[in-house]
């Protein structure tokens, strides 16, 4: 079934935030919603920026490792402090040659995509390459059509896609990376297009909450520092002081996706009214990708399923289903086939371990699952797995009983076991070093791993 997007007529009717634009990518804010909107102040300051749990609830505990916001400075809620860590770029762990050498290496492969060894190709063979002052030439038009006219399909390949077309949406996404980039954003654009396209969504759905949705998925890791918030509050960095600890990752990505659309006047046509609508609910989809809220989440959606309540009738009800729709996305890597799931898995621990590298050299205290010494791929992905998507995507497919559901909870399964045979393996072996892991790209490994 072939789905058109639109842009909207007629917004949603519903009550509008009051937002003042201070700066581009950053905005002060009142609102009055938790899970159908923007979180509550009083409800996060009751929260404290920690999600209440059962000590036996191993899912709850395994979150809590992952994002633990009630890490507090030494400053608390002050202002940043003269003295105290400042933000480490974790680009400071390279040495000045090994920068040089990994971006010159990069963009030699992106200068070698399809579209130019054809030209030059042709060129050696004494063929006229016409000169053309067209940005997007045959070559380029053609690679893009056949990659786009997949993009529907689960098996999409977003490697392919930024190897042949080089991601053009990525200004704001910080390429050295090894995760959270352009890359990964375009990969849960195209999830959440899938998901759009399912037969529950696509009949109820306006196109106001496509556009919504699309926008959101493109943004949410928006200027993302490739560390988590965890180092960004230990370091005392002037986002955590501003967003008081709370869900600061997620909040800066929804502030510069806003400054961005402020700047860009893409929707300079529309009200001032409905810009703003806009705007707080691009919010609330973004804010709902904090990890540290999983089991808040998860638990509405399975209350809602039990009762079978939910109305997508109900623009409420609609939101919140596009707020699971992009929570799914956005961790939907252990559900891709084992060939894309794997490169994804590498390069998130990359990052993790980028960041646990730069708390070892200042001495901060090495954060859970980003100690390479002590952490492998596998031991990663398998909690990963178990605690948060295995859950997650159990209900989804509740809530969507479809072929799409089925294949991704076939694929978790399958690379599940893949990494517990991987584990296995290892474990006999003895060895503490990650057999996926050596498989890695040497340009992106750390200098002294390399060396040992």
């Amino acid at each position: 079934m072939e789905v058109c997007y639109q842009l909207p007529v007629l917004p949603l009717d519903r009550p509008v935030p009051q937002h003042v634009l201070s700066r581009r990518g950053a905005i002060s804010f009142s609102s009055s919603s938790a899970l159908f909107g923007c979180p509550n102040p009083r409800q996060l300051s009751q929260r404290r920026g920690a999600i209440s749990y059962d000590s036996s609830d191993q899912t709850a505990l395994y979150i809590r490792m992952l994002g633990d916001v009630r890490v507090r400075s030494r400053a608390g809620f002050e202002t940043e402090r003269r003295g105290s860590h400042p933000y480490i770029d974790i680009r400071i762990f390279h040495s000045n040659s090994e920068i040089e050498v990994s971006v010159s290496a990069r963009n030699i492969r992106r200068l070698l995509s399809f579209q130019r060894y054809l030209r030059s190709s042709r060129f050696f063979r004494g063929i006229t390459v016409p000169s053309s002052s067209n940005i997007l030439d045959d070559d380029y038009n053609g690679q893009a059509k056949c990659m786009l006219e997949k993009v529907g399909k689960w098996n999409f390949d977003i490697f392919l896609l930024d190897r042949l077309t080089n991601v053009m949406v990525q200004e704001d996404y910080h390429s050295h990376n090894p995760y959270h980039n352009a890359v990964h954003a375009a990969d849960v654009t195209q999830a959440m297009h899938c998901y759009l396209k399912e037969p529950k969504l696509s009949k109820s759905l306006t196109p106001w909450d496509v556009l919504l949705s699309l926008i959101a998925a493109a943004t949410h890791d928006l200027d993302h520092p490739g560390v988590n918030q965890p180092f960004l509050i230990k370091t005392n960095h002037y986002l955590a002081t501003l967003y008081k600890n709370i869900s600061v990752l997620e909040n800066h990505h929804w502030r510069s996706a806003v400054g961005l659309l402020r700047e860009s006047g893409l929707f300079a046509h529309m009200s001032l009214e409905n810009r703003k609508l806009m705007e707080s609910q691009i919010g609330a989809l973004i804010l709902a990708t904090d990890i540290s809220r999983q089991n808040e989440y998860l638990s509405v959606f399975r209350t809602h399923l039990d009762r079978g309540d939910l109305c997508l009738e109900e623009a409420g009800h609609r939101h919140f289903i596009l707020q699971m729709a992009l929570k799914c996305a956005d961790i939907c890597n252990p559900c891709r086939t084992w060939e894309l799931s794997k490169q994804w898995s590498e390069k998130v621990t990359e990052e993790f371990f980028h960041q646990g590298d730069v708390e070892k050299k200042y001495h901060l205290g090495v954060s859970p699952l980003c100690d390479r010494q002590s952490e492998t791929i596998a031991n990663i992905q398998i909690g990963f797995m178990t605690y948060l998507v295995e859950p997650l995507f159990s209900e989804w497919a509740r809530f969507s009983n479809t072929r799409l559901s089925q294949t991704m909870l076939g694929h978790l399964g399958l690379n599940k076991a893949s990494w517990k045979g991987l584990q296995r393996e290892q474990s006999s072996n003895g060895d503490d070093t990650d057999p996926a892991f050596e498989e890695m790209d040497s340009d992106v490994l750390p200098q002294e791993t390399r060396l040992s």
